[in-house]
């Protein structure tokens, strides 16, 4: 089933085309990774899917229906880009009082076990007003899950937090994905969404440039892997060149680091033609290792530079 659907959503500001054609679908169960840079148009993205803004045109399904957020709103969660909060109250006041406008009223014990989900739970009782910027963000995301929604939408949800609470909360959002919940999230950090989510999509200037799960995306990235040939000693020039021209003559390239011959290879069914031809050139091999490109590799590329394949069109 389809929980998040968008066909060719438009917005734009003025003359500047924010969102621009994006038509995307997150599956029922998935933890989705949303990514691109400063002013890539995500914030923006999550306003229209959520109805804080109206597109300019294009649709947006929410559990395969198109009746707008408030006919689904006590199935969502949402911590958007900035979130309000009464700095007069206590945490868990506030989270109380949040719950009742929501229309789903929370009890004093549904509320301090969400607190201490985010783990908020020594400071339930410190007036907003006192929190850090980190305890406000982990208040919000306490807003999302208070009424125990079946879609939650995170807009950078460690952003502003600790390295101790970046770890709290990233177990905690793998925790609730794997107790049934759909969880559409951005973020910066890299390494988080490459471990944590399951499926992908990178926007650049409005589009949706990339998508897949992370396996796909190196599949098809260009130059994938790094193969490093442990040749056990420092080899002399000469063999080193023979070597290369012997690669050269097989189209691969290799750069000499010591003992050590690292190649470039398209995919990883080339890895044993390329063992097999390093052993016909004579290369001794004391052992093999493989280094495939990480999300932030993929990220930092250009376009140009990307398989054709992974391209909407």
């Amino acid at each position: 089933m389809r929980i998040i659907r968008t066909e060719n959503l438009i917005k734009s500001f003025g003359r500047e085309r924010v969102v621009d054609g994006i038509s995307l679908d997150v599956y029922q169960g998935e933890l989705f990774g949303f990514l691109g840079r400063n002013g890539a148009g995500k914030s923006t993205f999550i306003n229209l899917i959520t109805d804080i803004m109206k597109p300019d045109s294009g649709d947006v399904y929410l559990f395969e229906e198109n009746f707008g957020i408030d006919a689904v709103k006590d199935r969502i969660g949402v911590l958007p880009d900035y979130s309000s909060f009464y700095d007069q109250l206590t945490g868990l006041k506030h989270l109380q009082f949040f719950s009742r406008l929501s229309g789903k009223p929370a009890t004093k014990k549904r509320s301090l076990e969400v607190l201490e989900q985010v783990g908020l739970e020594e400071a339930a009782r410190w007036k907003v007003g006192t929190y850090s910027f980190g305890m406000k963000k982990k208040l919000g995301v306490a807003q999302a899950l208070i009424h125990d929604p079946e879609l939650l939408i995170l807009d950078e949800p460690t952003s502003g937090l600790d390295a101790e609470s970046v770890i709290h909360m990233q177990k905690l959002v793998q925790e609730l994905n794997r107790e049934g919940k759909t969880i559409f999230m951005t973020s910066h950090n890299l390494p988080e969404v490459e471990k944590i989510c399951s499926r992908i999509a990178i926007m650049k200037e409005g589009t949706i440039a990339l998508e897949g799960s992370l396996k796909e995306l190196q599949q098809q990235f260009q130059a994938t892997f790094m193969v490093t040939i442990d040749t056990g000693t420092t080899l002399g020039e000469e063999d080193k060149a023979r070597i290369s021209r012997g690669l050269a003559e097989k189209k691969r390239g290799g750069a000499w680091e010591d003992g050590l011959l690292h190649v470039e290879t398209a995919s990883e069914d080339a890895i044993p033609l390329l063992v097999q031809q390093l052993v016909q050139l004579h290369v001794p091999i004391y052992g093999v290792s493989v280094e495939q490109p990480s999300l932030e590799d993929i990220f930092l590329h250009e376009p140009e530079q990307v398989s054709d394949d992974l391209y909407k069109t």
